[in-house]
C-alpha cells in the first residue's frame, strides 16, 4: 500500500507542475511581441493503446512567443512487450524478465521558439514502477540554434542549484551524464548546450529521490523563462531563421533515433501523437 500512495504522490506533482507550467508559457504569450492573439494550448487526454492509463497531452501552435510547445502528463500501467523487458534486463532491472508488470508517471516538455534567438527546450521528470525496483528519472537542456554564453549559465546555474541541495555530486555527475546522451554520434556533435540528465535513480530513500526529482522540475521555469522573455523581441532575419530550421533538422534526427522516452513511449503503446509532439512543427537539412 505504501508504494501504491507514492505512486500517487509523484504522478499527482507531476499533473500540478504540468499545469503550472502551461499557465506560465500562456502568460508570457500575453506579453509577447506582435499584436496577433496569444497563443493557448489545446489539451486532449490521450489512452494507451493496450493496458491501462493515459495522460494528458497540450500542445500550442503559431504563438507570439512559441512556434510549437507541447507539455504532455502521463500516467500509465500495464504489461512490457518482450523487448522492453529485455532492455531492462540488461539494464539490471531485477525480476522484469518474470514478472512484466509496471507503471510509470511523469511529465515531458519541448518548446520550439518562433524567434531564433531563443532557445529551444526541453525538459522532463518521470518515476517508474515495477515488481521488483522503482527509479526516477528526468532533467532538462537547451537546444538554442544560436548560443548566447550568458543564456547557458543562466540555465545551468540554476539546475546546479537544484542539484546542489541534494547530493554534493549530482550537478557534476549528471551534466556529465547529459553531454553523453545528448550527443548525436551520426553527426558526431551534441544536440544542444547541455543541462543535466539522470535515470534509474533509486537511493533506497524513496522521499529524498523524490525530492530531488521535484527540484528538478521546479527549477525548469526560472531557469528558462528568462531566456524566452529576453529573446523573444530581439530582432532576427533569413539567416537567422534559416540557422533555426537546421538545427531543428539536427533535433528531429536525435529524437526520432536516439531518445528513451519516444522508443519506450511507441513500444508501450502509447499515443503516438503524444509521443512525437516532441518533433518541431518545420525543419531543414541541407
Amino acid at each position: 500500500m505504501e508504494m501504491q500512495d507514492q505512486r500517487q504522490q509523484a504522478a499527482v506533482w507531476f499533473r500540478e507542475l504540468r499545469d503550472r507550467i502551461v499557465a506560465a508559457f500562456e502568460g508570457l504569450e500575453d506579453r509577447g511581441p506582435g499584436t496577433s492573439s496569444p497563443g493557448r494550448f489545446e489539451a486532449r487526454e490521450t489512452r494507451r493503446g493496450e493496458g491501462g492509463g493515459g495522460g494528458l497531452m497540450s500542445v500550442m501552435r503559431g504563438g507570439r512567443v512559441f512556434e510549437k510547445v507541447g507539455v504532455n502528463w502521463s500516467a500509465v500501467h500495464g504489461e512490457l512487450s518482450l523487448p522492453a523487458q529485455q532492455a531492462m534486463a540488461a539494464r539490471g532491472v531485477p525480476g522484469i524478465e518474470d514478472d512484466p508488470r509496471f507503471w510509470a508517471s511523469g511529465i515531458s516538455l519541448v518548446a520550439h521558439m518562433q524567434n531564433p534567438h531563443a532557445p529551444a527546450v526541453h525538459m522532463n521528470t518521470r518515476m517508474f514502477w515495477t515488481p521488483g525496483a522503482w527509479w526516477f528519472g528526468g532533467g532538462a537542456d537547451l537546444n538554442p540554434c544560436l548560443e548566447y554564453a550568458e543564456d547557458t549559465a543562466h540555465f545551468h546555474g540554476r539546475l546546479r542549484a537544484a542539484c546542489a541541495a541534494h547530493g554534493a555530486d549530482y550537478y557534476d555527475r549528471f551534466k556529465a551524464w547529459a553531454d553523453e546522451y545528448f550527443f548525436v554520434p551520426h553527426r558526431g556533435r551534441a544536440r544542444g548546450v547541455g543541462g543535466i540528465f539522470y535515470d534509474d535513480l533509486n537511493s533506497g530513500d524513496w522521499q529524498a529521490d523524490f525530492a530531488f526529482t521535484k527540484a528538478v522540475g521546479e527549477a525548469f521555469l526560472p531557469a528558462f523563462l528568462p531566456l524566452a522573455e529576453k529573446r523573444m523581441g530581439q530582432s532576427w532575419g533569413e539567416a537567422e531563421k534559416d540557422a533555426q530550421l537546421i538545427h531543428r533538422g539536427l533535433y528531429a534526427e536525435y529524437n526520432l533515433v536516439y531518445d528513451r522516452g519516444t522508443k519506450f513511449g511507441l513500444a508501450t503503446g502509447h499515443d503516438p501523437e503524444a509521443v512525437l509532439m516532441s518533433l518541431p512543427p518545420l525543419a531543414k537539412w541541407v
